[in-house]
């Protein structure tokens, strides 16, 4: 362990704070780093909830506004893990005090936003990375590493889907992820923000134009605590789903790739099947998060074959287990840690950036433009 320390500051204590939490509970026990993260305080408005996700998790403190958390002297780090709709508030904010900063994703819940995140994150002395973590799965960087070796030569076909079961019951309740105001889109940018980012992070090229649709199934649900209007309601009734339940769209590539992709979470019996596929001019490679330590791979028009990524020369594997013992979805959050840590310990430029996490919120804007309007082919904003 390093003998320089960083002291860390999240926000937000549910699902994704209780990953991070892990994440950097762990980092410095499995990877050699060049600074030491300290737990040191954890936000969220509920004192009592707050309180109790600092002792389970490992947070020395805890307060009730994050702008206590930002004006610490101590805390040299911001770990984002709240809504969309703070996102910006937030970071820029942190940024401008001079922290280093690691956000949630997607990004914000608009372009602008976005922006104005970017174009702090270029002025700021502090560090910023958005936490796509599905690039830090060793079969996926594996594939990226394939790709840039050239062993599938020229890319030619991109499938990605992201499918999920979780709200198929109508009787799920309205909470935040089903409203605009807070997470600024449905599936498109909980999850199809993620197969964006990870085709365009293995294909080596970004998204240029869409043709897209989306569509809500469910147009109502019951409200629950959190959601807007449930106490006009006064805690009764049902409120509308004002996000799209599934995005499909196809999609052109900078280096003249096509690809498909779709993002739904009312895929029946898909728990978290993240796959990709590529097809190139020499070979194809195909990975299904839900077997995440397995990559597919058929060279020269062979058959697919299947490769167990546990070996310690592929990427992340060497500090964990022997081969053949799997690693699970925490462990890309470690290492998602564990390199912006090193960016911050080596004065680097982490990755992915914010200006890498604008570029996903174009084609998330793009494609809810496309399939509002019902357009062929609409671009993707530079």
């Amino acid at each position: 362990m390093s003998d320089r320390t960083v002291g860390v500051g999240m926000i937000g204590y549910a699902f994704m704070g209780r990953v991070h939490s892990q994440a950097w509970r762990n980092v410095a026990a499995f990877f050699d780093l060049p600074v030491t993260p300290r737990m040191r305080v954890i936000a969220g408005r509920s004192k009592e909830a707050t309180h109790t996700a600092a002792a389970r998790l490992g947070w020395d403190e805890a307060v009730t506004d994050w702008r206590e958390v930002v004006g610490r002297a101590d805390v040299d780090v911001i770990d984002i893990c709240t809504p969309g709709d703070t996102h910006a508030e937030i970071a820029i904010a942190a940024l401008r005090a001079g922290k280093h900063v690691i956000c949630e994703k997607p990004l914000a819940n608009t372009v602008p936003e976005a922006e104005a995140m970017a174009a702090a994150a270029a002025s700021a002395t502090g560090k910023s990375m958005v936490a796509f973590n599905y690039r830090r799965a060793p079969a996926i960087a594996l594939a990226r590493r394939m790709v840039e070796e050239g062993r599938l030569g020229e890319i030619r076909h991109v499938r990605a889907q992201y499918l999920q079961d979780w709200i198929v019951d109508p009787d799920f309740p309205l909470v935040w992820r089903l409203q605009k105001d807070k997470a600024g889109s449905g599936a498109l940018g909980d999850i199809g923000a993620h197969i964006i980012d990870a085709a365009q992070f293995i294909a080596g090229q970004h998204i240029v134009g869409v043709s897209a649709l989306t569509e809500t199934f469910i147009k109502e649900r019951p409200l629950s605590e959190g959601s807007s209007g449930l106490a006009a309601s006064g805690g009764t009734g049902r409120g509308p789903v004002t996000v799209d339940d599934a995005a499909l769209f196809i999609g052109r590539l900078s280096g003249g790739a096509v690809g498909s992709f779709e993002a739904t979470r009312f895929a029946t019996g898909r728990k978290n099947a993240l796959r990709i596929e590529l097809n190139g001019s020499l070979g194809s490679l195909a990975f299904d998060f839900e077997a995440m330590n397995e990559l597919w791979v058929s060279d020269g028009g062979r058959g697919f074959e299947r490769l167990l990524v546990t070996e310690p020369d592929h990427p992340y594997v060497g500090a964990w287990w022997p081969p053949g013992h799997g690693l699970g979805y925490e462990h890309t959050f470690t290492h998602e840690i564990k390199d912006f840590l090193e960016a911050i310990g080596q004065g680097a430029d982490p990755t992915p950036s914010f200006a890498e996490g604008l570029r996903v919120q174009r084609v998330l804007a793009a494609v809810e433009r496309s399939a509002a309007d019902g357009s062929r082919y609409t671009a993707v904003e530079d």
